[in-house]
């Protein structure tokens, strides 16, 4: 991953309504949720949630698929390992055994 990737992908993560909107959408997955679930639940306006989901998909975040009329967003875990990998890919120095406490905190969820 280049630097001005992951500069994307955490400025889509740094505004609050995507940020939630990304959390929502690892908690639902594998399954996903159309456009208009997600804007329900987190009380926001169908438009603006459109824009937060494309700036999302253009960060490498989210996913949508077309199923018959709806779109199903899913979060992009692929894209979330990546970004994570480059945070931490040089991470104390080579050390590993500084770095096995995240590496168990990250594992459970993985």
């Amino acid at each position: 991953m280049e630097n001005e990737t992951a500069i994307l992908a955490l400025g889509a993560l740094a505004q609050g309504t995507r940020l939630d909107t990304f959390r929502l959408l690892v908690r639902h997955e594998p399954d996903g949720l159309a456009a208009g679930d997600i804007a329900r639940q987190l009380d926001v306006p169908q438009n603006t949630m459109s824009a937060h989901l494309g700036i999302l998909a253009r960060a490498g975040l989210v996913r949508s698929e077309r199923h018959s009329r709806s779109i199903i967003y899913r979060a992009d875990l692929d894209g979330l390992r990546a970004l994570t990998l480059f945070l931490v890919k040089d991470c104390c120095a080579g050390n590993s055994e500084l770095c096995a406490p995240l590496v168990a905190e990250l594992a459970p969820c993985c």
